[in-house]
């Protein structure tokens, strides 16, 4: 079952403050780690920075959206993403799960 995971993050002072010359590194960085992660499945949907001015916006600036073929997959991503070191650059909430249809998730709510 398809599962996904949705990433909504905030630069700390320790990006903010990092020289472009260590950001460009640890950006080639995680790019090489990006191919074996599509050997798995996962797969970038989208990137970009969150509207401020949506109902309910979140505090923080950016998202990611990933697919991936199982949980197994989208654990791989996480754990790869942590072992990168982005966590001591960008404050992160992960959302993952499998991806439902809306009257199965309807069905979820509705059984509370």
């Amino acid at each position: 079952m398809t599962h996904y995971l949705a990433e909504l993050y905030s630069p700390k002072p320790a990006w903010l403050t990092l020289h472009p010359k260590d950001r460009e590194r640890f950006f080639e960085t995680i790019g090489a780690r990006m191919a074996g992660l599509s050997a798995i499945g996962v797969e970038a949907l989208a990137f970009g920075e969150t509207d401020g001015a949506i109902v309910h916006a979140p505090s923080q600036r950016f998202f990611a959206i990933w697919r991936a073929p199982d949980a197994a997959a989208i654990q791989a991503l996480a754990e790869g993403i942590a072992a990168s070191g982005w966590h001591g650059y960008f404050e992160t909430i992960n959302a993952a799960g499998a991806g439902d249809s809306i009257d199965d998730h309807l069905a979820q709510l509705a059984g509370l």
